[in-house]
């Protein structure tokens, strides 16, 4: 009769004892839910940390992969009541540029079974308290969350009835990773890579694997998983990583597979028998996303990066020559049409070229980002004599393929360049706007170099479209054409004036090779200029004695001398010992007092508790240079720093540098600029826009500092 009237108590009570209020922030709601209506003592009661996560927030799963931090719980129980560990459903795997990390997003539980004890007392109410500490990450931050989750249940004997909850937290338990009978076997290939072999009934018949370690360091989490399968299980071909050693270790973990998953530990042996011969093991398409979401996403970022990168001051000199091409045609149809797909395949076929020699030398474990050929002092002559050439072109010094326009006709518009001159507009549209990296495409750019190769190559492909959209969408467009002005004399007036930006582009590019050669090579530049200069000039006197029929033959050698001694002035240059630099070449980067950036100066500031700004830039970057004009050189930001106590690191990139790439890396990051604002209380960085601001700066450094 007790225990009868004790359980009509706990039942009449339970709807305002077991009622949990949940928690939450800006990015996630929080409470502590339980799978059971009442503790029945000498049982185990389920409870579960229930997580709603905001759209484009995630948490992190035991082993967070390559960023992040696992969720914590801290339990404050009735006495009697011990909480086992947390059951982990298995997790997503989330790709940010060259990260992978494991996590949840949207409506996660994550169980704990919690052993009621059998002296527990029939109708006392228990509550249940945890401090959950959720990071709660999204693409360009991560926020440390912390929420004390209370739930009250009341005690009871007999099978208690299951609460809104329990179909839920019962869906977990039964589809998280489980114990199970499986050998599995771990050895180093012929490559020194691991290869994991896992071999018993539960995988008969297996044809998709994935393994996800339980600690992390060991494996490269980003890298592809390959392998095979046979009659009694699968083999996988893993990537060590920088913890896992030079020989076969342990490695415990989830194999998540078409059959379920499992945890598992590998041991140091032999392949098992049977785990391969089968054929290969299908795409991963597991937790987390197939891989055409993520194409698609990059596809469609490198459009919208491609199209913006039109307005970026890089791209300016090249802006005004399309328009004057597009004014020569505006009034001819057909050749309007020509020209723009020709400047369309100019584009396209940069952009693969320059994606591919970025992937080529990057598979060759070089370590380099976007604008790696802007790092060669050499490249950097060359482009600044190219740019020479092409204002000079534009002056009227010289004619490209003179003898064809004339063959063609004469007339003003003769000289115009024709389909080849639109494709090599195009190229030289996407040399020039190499310095610039536009917002969405460091994300696009950093997808695509942990993509497949033709997938990668497609990802610039599309970079190299949105760049040369708009173009193209005009050349096909009568009704527009038709409202510009016919061409005329004030073409070749138009052209001579556009020399000028090309050669501001050369004395800029000039600029940056003395600060990566020094001013000796600098000199040796300006005489390979000089050279260049009084070539071409030659070739227009050679080019206007052919038009009149006089012999030319003295200025045609005496302008390839001349161009092949500039060339050689520029290569010696070029190869010149590079000047040697201290503290002081990186602080140049704005007015701002800094210092150079190294994961020592971060980790140093952060034990003193300050906040740290960062600024990774390069010399020859026009977006860097325009932030730091406009947002990291004014008097309000310089008192935003010196109120939050924060300290300003510049990281120059001007020159190659392995380690800053792999920071750049490790914040999915391809190229410069990167801004990180480091808390002063801890946690993970905050990605500052692309495109800053004075307001953007002052107002981030003042949320760090209140927070």
């Amino acid at each position: 009769m007790r225990r009868l009237l004790a359980l009509i108590l706990a039942i009449l009570l339970w709807p305002t004892l077991a009622a949990a209020q949940p928690k939450s922030t800006e990015r996630i709601e929080a409470e502590l839910v339980s799978m059971s209506a009442w503790a029945t003592p000498g049982s185990t009661l389920m409870l579960a940390v229930r997580q709603d996560i905001e759209p484009g927030w995630h948490t992190y799963w035991r082993n967070p992969g390559d960023s992040g931090g696992a969720t914590t719980l801290d339990w404050r129980l009735p006495r009697g009541f011990s909480a086992g560990g947390i059951v982990w459903p298995l997790p997503e795997r989330q790709r940010l540029g060259e990260l992978m990390n494991y996590g949840y997003s949207g409506v996660v539980y994550l169980p704990v079974p919690v052993q009621v004890p059998a002296d527990a007392a029939p109708g006392s109410r228990q509550t249940f308290t945890v401090t959950a500490l959720f990071l709660v990450c999204s693409a360009e931050m991560c926020v440390p969350d912390e929420l004390e989750l209370s739930l009250a249940l009341p005690v009871a004997p007999g099978a208690a009835t299951d609460t809104e909850h329990a179909g839920a937290i019962r869906r977990v338990l039964e589809t998280s990773p489980r114990p199970a009978p499986i050998a599995a076997r771990i050895t180093l290939g012929d490559d020194g890579r691991p290869v994991l072999t896992a071999a018993g009934t539960e995988l008969e018949g297996v044809t998709r694997g994935y393994f996800f370690p339980f600690e992390g360091g060991l494996l490269d989490h980003a890298a592809a998983q390959t392998g095979t399968r046979g009659p009694n299980g699968l083999t996988l071909t893993l990537t060590p990583g920088r913890g896992f050693g030079t020989e076969a270790r342990p490695l415990a973990g989830v194999l998540d597979t078409d059959r379920g998953a499992f945890e598992i530990t590998a041991q140091p042996g032999e392949l098992l028998p049977g785990t391969s011969g089968g054929g290969a093991l299908a795409e991963e398409v597991g937790p987390g996303g197939g891989a055409a979401v993520g194409v698609v996403t990059a596809l469609g970022l490198a459009l919208i990066g491609g199209l913006i990168l039109n307005l970026m001051p890089c791209v300016f000199p090249i802006l005004a020559m399309k328009a004057a091409s597009l004014a020569s045609a505006a009034h001819d149809a057909p050749r309007a049409r020509r020209d723009g797909l020709a400047f369309l395949a100019g584009v396209l076929v940069a952009f693969v070229a320059l994606g591919g020699a970025l992937l080529a030398l990057r598979a060759a474990g070089q370590a380099v980002g976007w604008g790696f050929q802007l790092q060669s002092p050499g490249v950097m002559a060359g482009l600044s004599l190219l740019m020479l050439a092409v204002g000079l072109n534009l002056s009227g010094v010289y004619h490209v393929g003179a003898g064809l326009q004339a063959a063609a006709g004469s007339g003003p518009l003769s000289r115009l360049p024709g389909g080849v001159g639109a494709f090599f507009t195009g190229v030289l549209a996407v040399v020039v706007a190499a310095p610039c990296t536009a917002p969405f495409m460091a994300l696009a750019l950093g997808a695509a170099l942990v993509m497949p190769w033709p997938v990668a190559l497609l990802v610039f492909a599309m970079l190299g479209l949105g760049l040369a959209l708009p173009y193209v969408a005009v050349s096909f467009s009568p009704a527009v054409l038709r409202r510009l002005p016919r061409p005329g004399p004030w073409m070749q007036r138009l052209k001579g004036v556009l020399a000028f930006p090309m050669y501001g582009t050369a004395l800029w590019l000039a600029w940056v090779f003395s600060r990566q050669a020094g001013a000796e090579a600098l000199a040796l530049l300006f005489a390979a200029a000089l050279m260049v200069a009084f070539g071409l000039w030659l070739a227009g006197v050679n080019q206007a004695a052919r038009t009149e029929g006089r012999p030319a033959i003295l200025s045609a050698v005496a302008a390839t001398l001349a161009l092949l001694g500039g060339g050689g002035l520029a290569g010696t240059s070029a190869m010149l010992p590079a000047p040697a630099t201290g503290a002081e070449g990186a602080t140049s980067a704005s007015v701002l007092s800094s210092r150079p950036w190294s994961a020592d100066a971060v980790a140093a500031a952060r034990a003193e508790g300050r906040t740290v700004l960062v600024n990774f830039t390069a010399d020859w970057c026009v977006t860097c240079k325009i932030n730091e004009r406009a947002a990291l050189t004014s008097g309000r930001v310089a008192q935003a720093l010196e109120a939050a106590d924060a300290v300003y690191l510049v990281g120059d990139w001007t020159r190659r540098d392995d380690v800053i790439a792999a920071e750049l890396a490790r914040h999915g990051r391809s190229g410069v600029p990167l801004y990180l604002l480091y808390p002063a209380g801890g946690g993970e960085p905050r990605i500052l826009p692309q495109l800053l601001t004075e307001g953007t700066v002052v107002r981030a450094l003042q949320e760090t500092s209140a927070r």
